[in-house]
């Protein structure tokens, strides 16, 4: 039933195969075309590029519409000094403000963060670490900071791939020391080694430099996740 599937399911899929490269930098975006794709009716299609537009995974270009932005690399490049300036804020905000359910997740990522990196699983060390940064901006009791947070992981997961990290076993532990600091309260402490942590962390991100392969609009896809 398309009606029922709502505007932030379908901004979730968009927004998803943007950032895999579904959807390429530059291709259009036609509602009708999206509609068929995700098995939903215009009206969530059009509320949906409008929210991504406000986020800037989207722009609108004159006689062509809606289309996925193209970031160029100094716009790349600012999406990590963001981090750098805002996630520690974030970590200091969550010192302050986090519930015992918050550490409970945390502390719980942590320890299988610590495990799997013991044992060699990259691909579930990527999900936990991403998990374990959103879990900690969800944290900070901000949901504008939230946001804010979460749209930046996005982009940067977009713009930037992810070489395997050569230290997990020691950011798996400064995993651990913020958590420390968060849950001792100590906001100062929080903000600064989540900064170094960051700082540590850069030579992981190397630029998408070729455009990804687009997979056609009209080719059926799974919708289930935009019924979720």
């Amino acid at each position: 039933m398309r009606g029922h599937i709502s505007a932030h399911a379908v901004c979730t899929a968009i927004r998803d195969d943007i950032v895999s490269g579904a959807l390429a930098p530059g291709s259009r975006l036609i509602e009708d075309i999206l509609a068929a794709r995700y098995g939903v009716s215009r009206v969530p299609v059009r509320e949906a590029l409008r929210t991504l537009q406000s986020e800037g995974f989207v722009t609108t270009r004159h006689h062509a519409g809606a289309c996925v932005a193209e970031l160029t690399e100094q716009e790349a490049a600012d999406l990590l000094d963001l981090r750098a300036l805002v996630e520690p804020l974030g970590a200091a905000r969550a010192a302050a403000r986090r519930t015992s359910a918050h550490l409970k997740v945390l502390r719980g990522l942590v320890r299988l963060g610590r495990e799997r990196a013991r044992h060699g699983h990259p691909a579930d060390l990527r999900q936990l670490d991403g998990w374990f940064h959103e879990t900690l901006a969800q944290a900070a009791g901000s949901p504008s900071l939230t946001a804010l947070l979460t749209q930046l992981r996005r982009k940067i997961e977009w713009m930037y791939v992810m070489e395997p990290p050569s230290r997990v076993t020691a950011s798996w532990d400064e995993h651990g020391a913020v958590l420390d600091a968060v849950a001792r309260g100590d906001a100062e402490r929080a903000r600064a080694l989540m900064a170094a942590h960051i700082e540590r962390s850069l030579p992981v991100y190397r630029l998408r430099r070729a455009a990804p392969a687009v997979r056609d609009p009209k080719r059926p896809v799974n919708t289930a996740r935009a019924r979720a």
